[in-house]
C-alpha cells in the first residue's frame, strides 16, 4: 500500500468512528506500527484535517474536512483515468476539452507515486466516429442543467420529419451514437432522440414543471435500469 493510499484509508477509518479511537486500534486496522500511525496522523493534521486527541488517549476527526483531490487509491486512479479518457474520446468538443483539462490539473497535484499510476495507466478508451451532429450539445447540456424546455426538428430512421416540444434531462454517450433522453409533449411519454437526427433545436425560456432528478428516476424505473447507488 502506498503512503497516499494509507493516508486515505486512515482518514476513512477515522470517519467511521464518532468517538475517540485509540492509536493502537487504528494501527491494527491499518496493519501498521504505532510509530507509523502517529506520523500519518500528524501528516493529515498538517494538511488541514481537524483530528483531535493524542497518543495514549485516542483520536477523533471533527466534521467538515474535505478530502483533498490528490487522495486517491490506485483503483480510483484507474477508474478516473478510464473515465476521463472515455469522455475525451466520446464527448462533444466542449466535454473533450474539459476532460483533457481535468487530467492535466489532477496530474499537477498528485504525489509522485500516484502520478506514475496516472501517466502509466494501461486502460484505454476507443475513439468514436463522429456522428455528424448539426446541434451544439453544450447548449443541450446547459438546458438539461437548468431544466428548460426545448423545441426540436427531428427526422426518425425512416426520414419522417416532426417538430417536438421536449423536456431534456439526460444524454447517453454510446460507441457510435449519442442519444438525448427527454419527455415528449407530443407523445406524452419518454422518448429517445439520436442527436445526429436532430435537425435543429431551440432552447425555450420556459422551465419544465418536473425536476430533472425525478424524470430520470421515473425513466430508469420504466426502462428497468438500476442506478449504481441502488446496488450498494
Amino acid at each position: 500500500m502506498s503512503r497516499s493510499e494509507r493516508l486515505l484509508t486512515l482518514l476513512q477509518a477515522l470517519r467511521r468512528h464518532r468517538r475517540p479511537v485509540s492509536g493502537r486500534a487504528l494501527a491494527e486496522e491499518l496493519d501498521v506500527s504505532l510509530r507509523t500511525l502517529y506520523r500519518d496522523v500528524a501528516t493529515l493534521q498538517a494538511q488541514g484535517a481537524d483530528i483531535q486527541g493524542e497518543a495514549g488517549i485516542g483520536y477523533v476527526l471533527k466534521p467538515g474536512f474535505m478530502l483533498p483531490p490528490l487522495m486517491f487509491s490506485e483503483e480510483e486512479i484507474e477508474a478516473f483515468v478510464l473515465g476521463m479518457r472515455f469522455v475525451a474520446s466520446h464527448g462533444d468538443p466542449a466535454l473533450r476539452h474539459a476532460a483533457e483539462g481535468v487530467l492535466a490539473k489532477v496530474a499537477t497535484v498528485l504525489p509522485a507515486d500516484l502520478k506514475a499510476g496516472l501517466d502509466g495507466s494501461t486502460l484505454l478508451a476507443s475513439g468514436m466516429k463522429q456522428a455528424g451532429e448539426r446541434i451544439d450539445l453544450a447548449l443541450v447540456r446547459k438546458a438539461i442543467r437548468s431544466e428548460h424546455k426545448a423545441i426540436i426538428a427531428y427526422a426518425d430512421g425512416a426520414g419522417q420529419a416532426s417538430e417536438r416540444t421536449i423536456w431534456p434531462f439526460a444524454i447517453g454517450f454510446f460507441e457510435k451514437v449519442r442519444v438525448l433522453v427527454a419527455w415528449c409533449e407530443l407523445r406524452q411519454d419518454f422518448r429517445h432522440f439520436r442527436t445526429d437526427r436532430i435537425e435543429s433545436i431551440a432552447i425555450l425560456d420556459e422551465r419544465y414543471p418536473s425536476r430533472r432528478a425525478g424524470l430520470l428516476k421515473t425513466w430508469r424505473e420504466k426502462e428497468g435500469l438500476q442506478h449504481h447507488t441502488d446496488r450498494n
